[in-house]
């Protein structure tokens, strides 16, 4: 008999923990409504993976967020991320800078006693979604929506479903 549970779901304050540690700089957020990715909603979704490789997390990123996150951490000028977003496509700095940024976020998943996970996949903004995906992102139930303020830059908003 097994004694982990299924993925922790991070709280509040462990995601601004995390967000401010990472993009050294200051995070607020706030409560938000559920993060549907759409075609006038374009969101970046990092997938996440037990040891069996079962999908078990997502974070949705929108692309305010996917664009402010991926320059803070990489200290690229504001300006860079406002041309992202009016474009509707992040560069590829913003790109790796992002995944590394999901893919540091897995550890919000990994709470003691709770299954272990990583980051399997990112699928970003500006490219079709996988129908499995986007269902996942729609899921209601075991999930935090925010809204993410990144000092200096400015604000988006972020969802992660738990699926497992």
């Amino acid at each position: 008999m097994s004694t982990l549970t299924s993925s922790h779901l991070p709280v509040t304050k462990e995601v601004r923990d995390l967000l401010t540690e990472l993009l050294d700089r200051p995070v607020q957020l706030s409560p938000s409504t559920p993060l549907a990715p759409t075609p006038k909603t374009p969101c970046t979704v990092g997938v996440y993976v037990d040891d069996l490789l079962q999908v078990t997390a997502l974070i949705a990123t929108d692309l305010p967020l996917s664009a402010y996150a991926g320059a803070a951490i990489g200290l690229v000028p504001v300006g860079g991320a406002e041309l992202a977003i009016e474009e509707g496509v992040l560069n590829d700095t913003l790109r790796e800078n992002l995944y590394e940024v999901l893919n540091i976020a897995a550890s919000l998943f990994n709470a003691d006693g709770a299954t272990h996970v990583r980051l399997y996949d990112v699928h970003h903004v500006g490219n079709p979604l996988p129908p499995d995906v986007m269902a996942r992102a729609l899921t209601l139930g075991r999930r935090e929506d925010m809204t993410v303020e990144v000092g200096g830059y400015g604000t988006g908003r972020l969802s992660i479903v738990l699926v497992a």
